[in-house]
């Protein structure tokens, strides 16, 4: 069983998938417009797609403020993060794919809000990627903070060479 070293690909190879897809998408919309304008006609069309449009957006915001939520909080417990923001990947591009005029990006935008299809692309994901962060990001100091300050910044004094500023504020 003789394993061939893998062998980087010829330049371009990984533009032509990009350029079909570029291609082949407008062409499925269209045909989904004609469907569908075909089946409900032109202005109940035209409003669905309005619609998605502003679902999109209110999805969008609603799940984007609860992901924003649970980066901070793991951020704050010192957990790691790799899984929230690649579900806070996916809630954007799939707010992007409804935004985006057409019912099969429609479809596909849909189907990504839904959060068993996110962990499933997740666990599929998360050992072929790698998330690199700033140097401490995730990390939470425990115990005293430090501040580092020069000899001049700071003096020591006993209490008794204290004075009290009376209640009122007034010195």
């Amino acid at each position: 069983d003789r394993r061939q070293p893998d062998r980087p690909r010829p330049a371009g190879t990984a533009i032509l998938p990009l350029l079909l897809l570029l291609i082949a998408l407008p062409l499925v919309e269209i045909a989904g417009f004609a469907f569908v304008g075909g089946l409900i006609g032109v202005l109940p069309t035209v409003a669905l797609v309005i619609a998605t449009t502003l679902l999109g957006a209110v999805l969008l915001r609603i799940q984007g403020i609860g992901i924003i939520g649970r980066i901070r909080a793991a951020l704050e417990t010192g957990d790691p993060v790799e899984r929230e923001l690649v579900h806070g990947l996916m809630i954007a591009i799939a707010g992007l794919l409804l935004v985006i005029p057409g019912f099969f990006t429609d479809m596909l935008g849909l189907a990504l809000f839904l959060a068993p299809l996110r962990e499933l692309v997740w666990r599929v994901l998360k050992s072929r990627i790698v998330i690199v962060g700033a140097a401490g990001a995730g990390c939470r100091r425990h115990g005293p903070r430090t501040i580092d300050l020069d000899s001049d910044d700071f003096s020591r004094r006993d209490e008794t060479d204290r004075r009290r500023l009376p209640p009122d504020g007034d010195a």
